[in-house]
């Protein structure tokens, strides 16, 4: 099974793509320094120059006239023939000179003021440019003719090497200095100026988890909001606007269809009602019960998505008996003992009557449909705010206890039921701050609580109580 890659960070992202462009402009600058170094002349090959001036110092000798000579060496040969346009200019203190190649006019005339400069650099910053020419070196050295001055000047200007440690030197001296704070400030900035940067959409997806059945009305906030993320944000809320009008479609038509069906489940129940008693009569009468719990609970759908609730003070005790009394027939026919336990005499709450009859009215119908048609169904009121509904059937096995909650689900064996009941229990509850949960029963049947957040001095009007049963 393959792992699902992680979402890429723009953060990690925006600074990979900074750091890059910044290494390109400072490589872009580089080539543009050692371009205009060789272009101007500045990347002429001092080690050649020196190199020039250590094969003239072994060649230079005097003939028998003492003038100024060149003794034909390998190495000045090698020189020759490597770099043709090479020049030279020897002279001694003597005034004796001797010129090899074709050095600029004003490289011959200078050697006579440098007397007294041991070594020198001669050029022009601007480029070699004509009539002045290339610059030059000079230099005065010992050789077997005595102290002569040297005065050469440049043949292949630029060298593979001579660029590579002009690119080193440059990317030392100037980019790696300026560099290195950059990517920190990078590393540092980005993080931060992203962060804020997104703290809006940060906020659109908070209200994005918001939205659900209870809240349909709930929109992401575009203040604030980057203007390249804004056509998204602005898509999902239009993509929410239509979801909202189909489902207040649809709860208009189950709310419209559920009040349909109840003026013919009422006058086939009144029909029921006169027929005569037996087992076929007690079928149809659990049938039509169902049928009219469907309806009542597609009501209670709509009723529970559009918030229309009514909370009022109303007594959990008197709820829970008045409960029991409506379905102890149904529960009788169907072959039941419906029992009826308090632990106090009342149990007051805020909430709405009509909807917590409705829940515990479901979890008592799940219990006559899934009870096994046998035993003691019983309703107790505990003074915790609980009310629990308990029966003698096969129970629920804990591996689908929080399944049976989700809308739709079926888990009894006969596959019958909307899967609709159980889920509006806990919607019901919730809605009163409280919780619903089911477990083993004592005897091994299922056991459903629904627990109210009741008030410290109701859970402590504990008196004792009849346990009528039915």
């Amino acid at each position: 099974m393959a792992v699902a890659s992680p979402p890429p960070s723009l953060e990690r992202i925006l600074v990979r793509r900074l750091i890059a462009v910044q290494i390109a402009v400072l490589v872009l600058l580089v080539a543009l320094m050692v371009g205009t170094l060789a272009v101007t002349g500045h990347l002429v090959n001092l080690e050649t120059e020196d190199e020039t001036i250590e094969v003239v110092r072994e060649a230079i000798d005097r003939d028998e006239a003492g003038r100024l000579v060149l003794r034909e060496t390998p190495a000045l040969a090698s020189l020759r023939a490597r770099a043709p346009d090479r020049w030279f200019v020897l002279r001694d203190r003597r005034g004796g000179r001797l010129v090899e190649g074709e050095p600029p006019p004003v490289m011959v005339r200078i050697g006579d003021a440098l007397d007294e400069i041991g070594q020198a650099r001669l050029g022009w910053t601007m480029g070699p440019g004509e009539p002045d020419g290339p610059p030059g070196r000079m230099k005065w050295i010992e050789t077997r003719a005595g102290r002569v001055q040297v005065l050469t000047g440049p043949g292949p200007r630029v060298t593979l090497r001579k660029v590579v440690m002009a690119t080193a030197m440059v990317v030392v001296v100037a980019v790696v200095p300026g560099l290195v704070p950059l990517v920190l400030a990078v590393l540092l900035v980005t993080p931060t100026v992203v962060r804020r940067s997104m703290a809006s959409l940060g906020t659109a997806a908070a209200a994005a988890r918001a939205v659900d059945l209870d809240r349909p009305d709930v929109r992401l906030s575009t203040e604030r909001v980057p203007e390249e993320a804004l056509p998204l944000v602005s898509a999902v809320n239009e993509a929410l606007d239509r979801v909202g009008r189909q489902y207040a479609e649809q709860r208009r038509f189950l709310a419209d269809a559920a009040h349909e069906l109840r003026t013919p489940i009422a006058v086939l129940q009144t029909r029921l009602d006169a027929l005569p008693d037996g087992p076929s009569k007690d079928q149809l009468v659990e049938d039509v019960s169902r049928l009219g719990n469907l309806a009542q609970q597609l009501l209670d759908v709509q009723r529970l998505s559009a918030g229309g609730f009514d909370p009022r003070p109303v007594d959990l005790v008197a709820i829970a008996e008045s409960v029991v009394s409506d379905l102890a027939p149904l529960a009788i026919a169907a072959g039941y003992a419906l029992a009826f336990e308090a632990e106090v005499p009342r149990l007051p709450f805020h909430g709405d009557r009509l909807a917590i009859e409705r829940a515990l009215g479901n979890v008592v119908h799940n219990a006559i449909r899934h009870g096994g048609r046998r035993g003691t169904i019983t309703v107790a009121a505990e003074c915790t705010g609980c009310i629990s509904v308990t029966d003698e059937g096969d129970g629920i096995p804990p591996a689908v206890r929080d399944v049976v909650f989700e809308p739709f689900s079926r888990i009894a064996r006969d596959g019958g039921g909307t899967g609709l009941g159980l889920h509006l229990v806990r919607g019901i509850v919730r809605r009163h701050g409280g919780e619903v949960s089911v477990d083993t029963a004592p005897g091994g049947g299922a056991c459903f609580r629904l627990c109210f957040p009741v008030s410290a001095s109701a859970a402590s009007m504990l008196a004792p109580a009849g346990t009528p049963s039915t």
